[in-house]
């Protein structure tokens, strides 16, 4: 990882489709897929769907904070899924499409927080439910199998299962 960048790491359902819109903002360096949040070391795709992992689908995103901010993340975050499905994104069920931040540092840990907090008022004002989101520490983020990996880049056509609830998060008022 070059000098002075972060890491952050996302569950918003189906990893392909949360990485395929992460890898194009300006200033992320680079995406990569996997399963974290669980208890099972070094878990397959088949084990988080068949077996009580505990992981989730999750992307981890190395990016430049000169270039665009951890705020930047994750209001695209946000605007990208609706974090008040519980143990689902769309047609894709069970606990390894659930909604989740894992923050790497405390200054990643209050902004998720704060961001939260903000989209939690605005979603009520537009009708919709409590945020289900987990925001907790990142824990070991093991790889997904490489065919996953920027599979919507080498399958264009591919499912995807990302949708936002077209609520705006502000930003602009998360606390650095």
């Amino acid at each position: 990882m070059p000098n002075g960048f972060e890491t952050a790491i996302f569950g918003m359902g189906c990893f392909w489709g949360a990485e395929r819109l992460l890898w194009q903002l300006e200033g992320v360096h680079s995406t990569a897929v996997g399963y974290a949040g669980g208890h099972t070391a070094n878990p397959t795709y088949k084990d988080i769907c068949y077996l009580d992992t505990g992981h989730a689908e999750m992307v981890q995103v190395v990016f430049d904070p000169s270039q665009i901010s951890y705020q930047m993340l994750l209001k695209t975050f946000w605007e990208s899924h609706n974090p008040t499905q519980g143990m689902r994104q769309g047609n894709d069920v069970g606990s390894q499409y659930r909604s989740m931040i894992m923050y790497t540092n405390e200054t990643q840990r209050i902004e998720a927080i704060a961001s939260k907090d903000l989209y939690a008022s605005q979603l009520d004002v537009a009708g919709y439910p409590a945020i289900t989101t987990e925001i907790i520490a990142a824990t070991e983020f093991f790889m997904a199998e490489e065919y996953h990996q920027r599979y919507l880049e080498k399958n264009p056509n591919g499912y995807c299962g990302i949708g936002g609830t077209g609520v705006s998060c502000p930003i602009a008022s998360i606390p650095a």
